[in-house]
């Protein structure tokens, strides 16, 4: 049987994609969009009855709806059924962390729970370790909390304090050290923590809340997510079995690296959600609100606010899905009851560390955009707290801070595609040189007038201005390109929007190929007016690198060959968001 061809991770921005193998909603199975129903019924009917109660944080509350989500199978999606748990894919998982979103702060309590506290026992721990801990982490009988963060070591996270030493008789490892900004710190029974052995061979360790000298510190007060328990982890001399070292002494980093990849992509997905919360609480009150005889959904500056708020959505909802599936794929196969599944997924998980990055950079700004106008839409409202846009802005915030803060992503996106390239994962140098004689007999092509054509070719240029931006850069600083980090965050941002680009795109071309054009309508006016938006971001951000790069005539002959690749029609914008509008102020929510 032939060995199935995956798509390279970082590979979007040196190649061509089409739509027929990518994941979208419209793709969804029955069974997928049953478990999307079944997390949107259990958040409308336990979880949102207790808002209130929640958000003053009552850990037994909070505690007793994990148990019931567990019963539902929330809490054991990703967990194989040999552990008592659904084994399902990763769509599937990205559904529910979608849904729970409206959950606020209890659904990060479960999403911290099943995403970074329990998967590295899924993907690290040998047969023994999940055979204990598993089946109770699958129904909530156990809470997990993720412990990396220390006070003096935040994005730094090898720099970890944290001390771990073998005892004398060789059966315990013993722990010192504090951990900070724990989520679930407050009730959860296992805490996947991280310590140097030694003072050097960063390691995973499996510590349970009953262990001696395991101790939690004080709630922190927190700007949102205020029902949510985030505390201190306290260990001193807490001895841990030597049986609960996850994987091997010294792979710690390549657990808690690929742990934190997964965190993003989860982040992304909540993200979605609540984008499309937003949305429709600022679309319903827009159609409530009357001034100067009439509803302010009728004012063009409100919905054009919708309009943009819809198109990031979009766009933002097409690339997490697709990553969901080039996921799938990567961790398709893989047997977690073999000894060699740790080597196996944090080599899949690593395949897609940049999509990964991307999706929680783009994610978490394209948030706090959209709460950010559906605070304005509902005006002096939006500041009081009786209206829940005012939380949702207040809690949007923390997400361009966990996971790894977007300016650390924004270093590790164009970093890990260079190395990649210069390990030969990647024909990045092939490309980038193959580039350099196109660009010098460069004639711009003019669009056919078919649907989605010139946003094709911008896609195409778009990519082109990347490399050609990016291979002058690396070309002038080579090794020293870590230290102009304003060029790597635009080479970070160059790539998000192609990516977001792309996935938006050719979304769109599955509807109008699959449905027709007049039902391809509104996906088709998102994805031309998100392209051309991003498109003149990229032009922007290219000139500011090469006016940095290059000087002179260097300088006047590189913005010359851009202007050639930046050529376009201009895109009737305001007509287009008009459109889009109308179709969210009449269902008063976002619709593609």
């Amino acid at each position: 049987m032939a060995e199935k061809t995956l798509v390279k991770g970082g590979s979007f921005v040196l190649e061509d994609n089409d739509w027929e193998s990518m994941v979208t909603p419209e793709t969804f199975s029955e069974e997928q969009r049953m478990i999307a129903e079944t997390t949107e019924s259990f958040v409308e009917g336990e979880v949102l009855p207790h808002d209130e109660e929640i958000e003053k944080l009552n850990y037994d509350l909070t505690v007793r709806l994990l148990r019931k989500a567990g019963e539902l199978g929330l809490l054991s999606a990703e967990i194989p059924e040999a552990y008592g748990g659904l084994g399902l894919d990763k769509v599937s998982s990205t559904l529910i962390n979608e849904r729970l979103s409206k959950a606020s702060s209890f659904g990060l309590s479960l999403g911290a729970h099943v995403g970074i506290g329990t998967l590295p026992i899924v993907y690290f721990g040998n047969q023994q370790q999940k055979e204990k801990y598993l089946p109770a982490l699958a129904t909530g009988e156990k809470i997990a909390a993720y412990c990396l963060t220390e006070p003096t070591s935040g994005s730094d996270a090898l720099g970890a304090r944290t001390t771990a030493k073998l005892s004398e008789d060789g059966r315990h490892y013993i722990l010192n050290g504090t951990k900070q900004f724990i989520t679930n710190a407050g009730f959860a029974d296992v805490f996947i923590v991280y310590a140097k052995v030694d003072g050097k061979d960063f390691s995973t360790f499996i510590v349970e809340r009953t262990m001696e000298g395991v101790s939690v510190g004080p709630e922190e007060k927190k700007m949102g997510i205020k029902g949510s328990s985030t505390r201190p982890l306290i260990l001193e001399d807490v001895h841990v079995p030597v049986e609960n070292l996850l994987w091997e002494v010294g792979k710690g980093h390549l657990i808690a690296f690929n742990i934190l990849n997964i965190g993003r992509f989860k982040l992304a997905a909540g993200c979605v959600g609540a984008c499309k919360d937003a949305i429709a609480l600022a679309s319903h009150y827009a159609n409530e609100r009357s001034q100067f005889g009439q509803k302010i959904s009728s004012f063009p500056l409100i919905g054009q606010k919708l309009a943009q708020m819809a198109v990031r959505t979009y766009a933002l909802e097409s690339m997490v899905y697709r990553t969901a599936g080039l996921i799938d794929g990567a961790l398709e196969g893989i047997d977690h009851a073999s000894p060699d599944a740790g080597q196996q997924s944090a080599k899949a998980i690593a395949e897609y560390a940049i999509e990964c990055s991307i999706n929680k950079v783009f994610a978490s700004e394209a948030l706090g955009f959209v709460v950010d106008e559906g605070v304005q839409i509902h005006g002096g409202y939006g500041f009081i707290q009786d209206y829940k846009i005012e939380r949702m802005y207040r809690d949007a915030r923390i997400n361009r801070i966990f996971e790894g803060t977007n300016e650390i992503n924004r270093l590790l996106i164009p970093g890990t595609l260079l190395r990649r390239g210069m390990k030969g994962d990647l024909p990045l140098l092939q490309k980038a040189q193959a580039l350099q004689a196109e660009l010098l007999q460069l004639m711009p092509s003019s669009p056919s007038g078919e649907p989605l054509d010139e946003e094709t070719t911008l896609l195409a240029n778009a990519k082109k201005i990347f490399l050609m931006v990016g291979g002058l850069a690396v070309q002038k600083y080579q090794t020293k390109i870590e230290a102009q980090q304003e060029v790597l965050s635009h080479l970070a941002d160059m790539m998000i929007l192609v990516y977001a680009m792309e996935s938006a795109l050719l979304r769109a071309k599955r509807k109008l190929a699959v449905d027709g054009e007049a039902s391809a309508t509104l996906a088709m006016q998102m994805a031309q007016v998100f392209v051309h938006e991003s498109f003149a971001k990229i032009e922007s951000l290219a000139k500011e690198v090469l006016a940095y790069v290059e000087a002179g005539d260097m300088l006047r002959m590189q913005l010359s060959v851009l202007k050639k690749l930046c050529r376009r029609s201009e895109l009737n914008s305001i007509g287009l968001e008009r459109e889009i509008a109308k179709a969210i102020v009449a269902q008063e929510q976002f619709v593609c």
